[in-house]
């Protein structure tokens, strides 16, 4: 299936291989790129990006609202795919568990499953890792809406 997000075509140094820059998202999530995407073989993506600066809190480590928005952003992200179309749903319910921390430099993916896809509510797990060491392990439902996204310039 086509992704209904642009990425971008080009390696980068300091990227993993196979990962490249999603061009996509509302100014909120675009506060927290770059964001980079990866071809899962079971039909979704993998959301990651390089931990700088601006993700951490005062102690150094990732900050809860950059990783909730970073798993939010993924579900929904996986959610649009397996829908074929971009945009449509809205986050009903999101949980977080918080299980470790994520530190500057480090490589934070996204790996997304969907367990249910109905006509008016879908519903979704989202754990985020750095290597095999799980940060925050997350479920969300989210309702199928039909709107018109508003263009970029609104």
């Amino acid at each position: 299936m086509t992704s209904p997000y642009a990425i971008a075509e080009t390696a980068e140094p300091g990227i993993p291989e196979g990962f490249r820059r999603l061009d996509a998202g509302g100014p909120w999530f675009r506060l927290i790129g770059p964001v980079y995407t990866h071809p899962h073989p079971a039909g979704s993506v993998i959301v990651a990006l390089r931990v700088a600066p601006h993700h951490l809190n005062m102690q150094g480590v990732t900050h809860g609202g950059m990783l909730t928005t970073l798993a939010d952003s993924a579900l929904g992200i996986n959610l649009a795919i397996a829908r074929g179309r971009r945009g449509g749903q809205v986050t009903v319910s999101f949980t977080a568990d918080f299980l470790s921390d994520a530190r500057e430099g480090d490589w934070l993916e996204a790996h997304v499953i969907i367990t249910r896809m109905g006509k008016r509510l879908a519903y979704a797990n989202c754990d985020l890792k750095v290597g095999e060491r799980h940060v925050l392990r997350s479920s969300a439902v989210f309702a199928i809406v039909e709107r018109q996204l508003p263009h970029a310039s609104e």
